[in-house]
């Protein structure tokens, strides 16, 4: 399954975010609905109040009118009312029933070319009728109760406008405008009454709303009472006298809008009222909002119909995108299912050729296992046949011999993960220096170099020697890319980690950069240079094991290693290490907590080990220092010794053994059965450590030196 991964990563197929593109497309379909309907809303609240706003000056215009004409009307009535008085003099009642003949003929000639006067009365102080314009002689009548007669005789000269009647003598609707008569001292002499037709104002109302039904006009008097209206109210309705319009009226306002619910219709208009010149009258016009909203709704269904056919269109289109979409996915993953097959077959054939180069790489191991074993086999003939006496040579170059052989199997085991590491902070600025001259010879006089370290660069967590060893592996590489010499260039500073394209956690670490001005590499090689196994170099020249080292030992580490390569120009390899912060003594070493419970006291040490020659080689260490050693083979044997109730100075234990238990299952044993007996677990594998340190026991890495374990045993 990796291998398949692999030659998907080697060719890779198109991205295609199916979830992502439909989203996409409701978002647009969701768009396309909200998006239009929010217009027509804002459209249709702006628009229904532009035509209020219109309605308002449409009643303006209409009251203005209306103003203008009822103030000529009056006028004019005003006029007639002062020549009237002029002709009569301050005759009394006899002296203008002497004169009735000629004074009927001069009023019907006043009065008679007006079509808004329906006649001219003139009545006594009694409220007998003296003389009018309709009829001679005049019929007897009196209006000597009526409201007119009284109120204008309280307040004359000013004149009283009635409420409308019908009049008798006109035989038509009218309300009369009624002005006093006073005598030189003041003695009442009647009054002067002129009838206007009330059909002259509703005709003229009519004409100028063009019998829009919807429109409404009307002349009031200043205490709200009804003289002219168009169109008219039905017979025996009788408006409500306390209204906002009323009110407006009673308070003298010159002029004015309001919005009210008719006491008779019930319908809800737009009232504008303006007072008629310096006349206690008002005129009104009025706009039903029912007309507005039906006028306003009608238009708004034609812009909707309007703004839904393109919307209609767009949702179609969406759907059918959708279902498209679904088509297309479908196929899509049944292509992928035939690359996938594809590629496996691939894979398989790659992981034919890997193999193939697996099986060089055993044999080039082989080689060099045969070569360190010769060494060691021909130093110990020479032991053999020296008798074991002089034998500083020989052992020297056994030591040599098996310094190689854990060098190599350091190489492996870190390049498959499994290498223990021994972890411990490392100052940068002190320890870069130092490894500077190991790098130089590794490079060779041609390439020179060159190590830059920022005074404050943090400390790492890392082990030391694979640190080294991947430095040295940079070194080599950057001297074979630069076979006429160069530059190789090691820059050591602190840098902090955001949203990186390294796939670690934001925070600190610490960067070494190693750069070459060598030969470079393609992009195609940069992208596999950290496989295993994967080399340019020429059938034996190289394993292609050293960037997968410092791959390993960066990520083991915390981090991870990039490579940038320009063919031609030169590779930079950047190193990412995290800020170490808390200074912990590393658990690979020496556990804390057991080095503070050791006993000085001398004892005997449990050696539980698999391999004789081991355990052999052991034990003679282990009593060098002063303990007596038991052995025992398997953890099984060991937990049943300890079961017996046998106690012992240290159980030293390898952790891989046959059996049931392996070291760490005896570990934990002995920790949660014996919590004060003293255990050292042995392992040449990393990925038993991290099981181990959760227990919270002491690790030797093998190989192991003398000194890590003479600091565990105090035997002596």
């Amino acid at each position: 399954m990796q291998h398949a991964e692999r030659a998907v990563v080697d060719l890779p197929l198109p991205l295609r975010n199916f979830a992502a593109t439909r989203r996409i497309l409701l978002v647009v379909l969701a768009a396309s609905v909200l998006f239009p309907l929010a217009c027509l809303v804002g459209y249709g609240y702006l628009d229904y109040q532009r035509r209020i706003a219109d309605s308002g000056d449409i009643i303006d215009r209409l009251a203005r009118v209306s103003e203008e004409q009822a103030v000529k009307v009056l006028d004019l009535n005003q006029q007639i009312s002062a020549r009237i008085l002029e002709l009569l003099r301050d005759d009394d009642a006899a002296a203008i029933h002497a004169r009735e003949s000629t004074l009927h003929d001069r009023l019907r000639a006043i009065g008679g070319d007006f079509p808004q006067v329906a006649g001219i009365a003139v009545f006594g102080p009694d409220g007998a009728l003296l003389v009018n314009s309709r009829t001679y002689p005049a019929p007897p009548l009196s209006i000597g109760t009526r409201d007119d007669f009284v109120t204008a005789k309280a307040i004359r000269p000013e004149a009283y406008f009635s409420l409308p009647m019908y009049g008798r003598v006109s035989q038509t609707d009218v309300f009369n405008t009624t002005q006093g008569r006073s005598a030189p001292d003041g003695r009442f002499l009647g009054v002067v009454s002129i009838a206007l037709r009330g059909a002259y104002f509703s005709n003229f109302y009519r004409d100028l709303t063009g019998g829009d039904p919807s429109l409404a006009l009307g002349l009031y008097r200043q205490d709200g009472q009804l003289l002219v209206r168009y169109p008219g109210w039905p017979l025996g309705t009788e408006p409500s006298a306390h209204t906002p319009f009323t009110d407006a009226l009673r308070d003298k306002e010159l002029f004015g809008h309001v919005r009210m619910t008719s006491s008779v219709d019930g319908a809800e208009r737009l009232l504008a009222f303006r007072r008629v010149g310096d006349y206690p009258l008002y005129v009104m016009s009025a706009f039903a909002t029912d007309a507005i909203l039906w006028q306003w709704w009608h238009h708004f269904l034609l812009i909707a119909a309007i703004t839904v056919v393109p919307c209609v269109a767009i949702w179609l289109l969406v759907f059918f995108s959708l279902r498209q979409l679904e088509t297309e996915r479908l196929a899509w993953e049944r292509w992928q299912g035939e690359v996938a097959m594809r590629l496996s077959a691939e894979a398989s054939t790659r992981q034919l050729q890997r193999m193939g180069a697996l099986g060089n790489l055993v044999a080039n191991v082989a080689h060099d296992f045969n070569n360190l074993l010769m060494v060691v086999s021909a130093n110990m003939q020479m032991a053999h046949r020296k008798g074991f006496n002089n034998l500083q040579t020989e052992v020297t170059a056994v030591e040599r011999a098996t310094a190689g052989a854990e060098a190599l199997t350091r190489r492996l085991l870190s390049v498959a993960r499994k290498q223990p590491l021994k972890q411990e902070p490392i100052d940068l600025t002190k320890w870069l220096p130092g490894a500077g001259p190991l790098i130089d010879a590794a490079v060779g006089d041609k390439v020179q170099i060159t190590v830059t370290v920022v005074e404050d660069s943090w400390r790492v967590l890392a082990d030391p020697t694979e640190l080294e060893f991947a430095l040295m592996n940079l070194a080599v590489n950057a001297r074979d890319a630069m076979p006429r010499g160069g530059r190789f260039v090691i820059r050591c500073q602190n840098t902090r980690l955001v949203s990186s394209d390294t796939m670690l956690p934001d925070g600190e670490y610490v960067l070494i950069s190693c750069s070459d001005d060598g030969e470079g590499m393609s992009e195609a090689v940069a992208h596999r240079a950290f496989e295993p196994l994967f080399t340019t170099k020429l059938q034996g020249s190289g394993t292609g094991l050293g960037l997968a080292q410092v791959l390993a030992m960066c990520e083991q580490s915390g981090g991870t290693a990039k490579i940038d390569s320009v063919l031609g120009s030169g590779t930079t390899v950047r190193l990412y290490l995290p800020h170490y912060r808390e200074a912990r003594a590393p658990a690979s070493v020496v556990d804390a907590a057991v080095m503070d419970e050791r006993s000085a006291s001398q004892g005997v040490v449990l050696l539980v080990e698999d391999n004789e020659d081991v355990a052999a080689g052991i034990s003679a260490v282990l009593e060098t220092f002063g303990c007596a050693v038991r052995h025992e083979a398997t953890a099984d044997d060991a937990l049943d010794v300890l079961s017996a109730g046998e106690t012992f100075e240290l159980v030293l234990s390898d952790v891989q053994m046959p059996g049931k238990l392996s070291g760490v299952d005896l570990a934990e044993r002995v920790r949660d059965t014996w919590p004060a007996q003293r255990i050292v677990l042995m392992t040449g594998y990393a990925e038993e450590l991290e099981r181990a340190k959760h227990i919270g026991v002491a690790i030797l890495a093998k190989p192991f030196n003398i000194d890590e374990l003479h600091a565990l045993v105090t035997c002596e």
